[in-house]
C-alpha cells in the first residue's frame, strides 16, 4: 500500500535544498549605483583638469555642449535600458530609450564639420591625436562594460545579445562624456570619425563577447 504522506515528504525534501535568492533591486537604483562610478571618475578628472576649458569650449561652440549633454543622457538612458531587459518579462521596446540621446549626441557632433571656423580651446586633431581619443574611449569602455555585465549577470536577460548591445552603448557615451572634460579638439571628420570606430568597437565588442556572458546556459555553466 502506497504511503498517504510520500508525498508531502518529497516536496519538503525539495524544499528544503532551495538556497533563498536575493531580490534585486529596480532597474532605476541599479543604473544609479553603475552611474555613480561614472560619476567619481569625472569628479578625479575634474579635479584635474577643471572646468574652464569645457566650458570656453561650449561657449565659442553650442554644438559642442549639446553633443556633450546628448553623450551624457545616452549614458543613462542606455543603462537603464539595459538594466530594464534584464528583468524577465520586460518588453524589448527598452532598446529604444536611448535613440533620442543617442540622435541628439550624433546630430549635434556633425554640426561641428559645418563650421569654418575653429572652436575656442581647441584645434582640428591630427591622425596620432584622434587615435588617442579612440583608444581613450575603448580603455575607459572595458572596465565599464566588465562591470556592467557583472552586475547584470544576476539578473536574467532573455534578450542576452541586444542587452549586451546596451551595455556597449552605455559605456561608450560614459566614455565619450568623461572624454569631453578635457577634449581639446574641434569636431573635424578625422575626430568625429574616431569616435565613431570607437564607439563601434565597444558595441560590437559587447555584442559578441558580452552577449554570450550573459546567455542563460553560460550563467548556468558558472
Amino acid at each position: 500500500m502506497a504511503d498517504p504522506h510520500a508525498h508531502d515528504r518529497l516536496i519538503a525534501s525539495l524544499g528544503a535544498e532551495l538556497a533563498p535568492v536575493r531580490r534585486l533591486r529596480p532597474p532605476w537604483l541599479r543604473t544609479l549605483g553603475w552611474l555613480a562610478v561614472v560619476a567619481a571618475i569625472a569628479l578625479a578628472l575634474f579635479a584635474h583638469y577643471g572646468t574652464a576649458p569645457m566650458l570656453a569650449r561650449w561657449a565659442g561652440a553650442p554644438e559642442l555642449g549639446w553633443a556633450g549633454i546628448g553623450a551624457a543622457l545616452t549614458t543613462v538612458a542606455a543603462a537603464w535600458a539595459a538594466f530594464a531587459l534584464g528583468v524577465p518579462g520586460r518588453r524589448a521596446a527598452w532598446a529604444w530609450l536611448p535613440l533620442p540621446p543617442a540622435l541628439l549626441w550624433i546630430g549635434a557632433s556633425g554640426l561641428g564639420c559645418l563650421r569654418d571656423w575653429i572652436a575656442p580651446a581647441t584645434n582640428v586633431a591630427s591622425a596620432p591625436e584622434a587615435g588617442g581619443c579612440l583608444f581613450f574611449i575603448i580603455g575607459f569602455s572595458v572596465p565599464l562594460s566588465a562591470l556592467l555585465l557583472v552586475l547584470l549577470r544576476r539578473a536574467c536577460p532573455l534578450r542576452p545579445v541586444l542587452t549586451a548591445v546596451m551595455v556597449g552603448l552605455a559605456s561608450a557615451a560614459a566614455s565619450a562624456s568623461l572624454l569631453e572634460i578635457f577634449h581639446a579638439f574641434d569636431a573635424a571628420a578625422t575626430d568625429l570619425a574616431m569616435h565613431a570606430l570607437a564607439v563601434a568597437v565597444v558595441i560590437g565588442a559587447n555584442a559578441a563577447l558580452g552577449g554570450r556572458l550573459l546567455a542563460p546556459e553560460a550563467r548556468r555553466a558558472s
